[in-house]
């Protein structure tokens, strides 16, 4: 007779050891985004813009290349809104 800790060639043991480790981990994560929630009410509590800092650190994640890129991108459609539109063919005659 088979071990019931063993069914279909799967360690019980195994499942619950790696299932305990991935609990953990999430408890820590939980734990760490609830202090990154602090760090940035205590940012915005010096007065410091929160969505500003969010920013910061989305393109410091950006490998220089990207953000040169991205900033570039932004740089020609804020121009691009700005420029006059082209007048109609039938003005310009």
């Amino acid at each position: 007779m088979t071990d019931t800790t063993d069914t279909v060639g799967v360690a019980g043991d195994r499942i619950r050891s790696i299932i305990e480790r991935i609990e953990r981990v999430e408890e820590e994560i939980k734990d760490l985004m609830e202090t990154k929630k602090e760090i940035f009410a205590e940012a915005k509590g010096d007065g410091l813009d929160v969505k500003v800092l969010k920013e910061i650190l989305k393109l410091r994640k950006q490998d220089k290349d990207e953000r040169d890129e991205q900033e570039t991108l932004l740089e020609v459609y804020l121009r691009a809104m700005d420029a006059p539109a082209p007048k109609p063919m039938a003005e310009a005659a």
